[in-house]
């Protein structure tokens, strides 16, 4: 009896703790961010001093919490089993329709490791 109620505490646990809820964003408009796929629209890069003054609140996060606050990224990359990255652009990206891109632009990478946390948040033109 007291085994199998451990158990069930376990479990229990476990499930509470695989629910990811939405993270605070601060002042960042979350409705436009998710409007603007691959920075088309230019409606990311208006939040960008609220986000270099918050990202380092998402270290910790893991990927689910990440995905219900911005929405789905715009690009992930798989580095190999220990990290993949999320891309988030701020700046029209090649994807946008009838953009000439002369530069790389400028996005939020979010860092995921083995356990799918968010290790860095980095605001740059450069790819990983």
């Amino acid at each position: 009896m007291k085994r199998s109620i451990f158990y069930l505490s376990i479990l229990f646990s476990l499930i509470l703790s695989s629910c990811s809820a939405p993270l605070d964003a601060g002042k960042i408009n979350l409705e436009n961010w998710k409007a603007d796929r691959y920075g088309c629209k230019g409606l990311r890069i208006q939040d960008l001093e609220e986000l270099e003054a918050i990202k380092n609140t998402f270290l910790g996060a893991d990927n689910q919490a990440i995905i219900k606050t911005f929405g789905r990224p715009d690009r992930v990359d798989l580095m190999d089993k220990s990290q993949s990255f999320f891309f988030y652009f701020l700046e029209p990206s090649k994807e946008c329709e009838g953009v000439e891109i002369e530069k790389e632009p400028l996005r939020v990478l979010f860092r995921l490791n083995a356990i799918s946390k968010v290790s860095e948040v980095t605001i740059t033109n450069l790819n990983p």
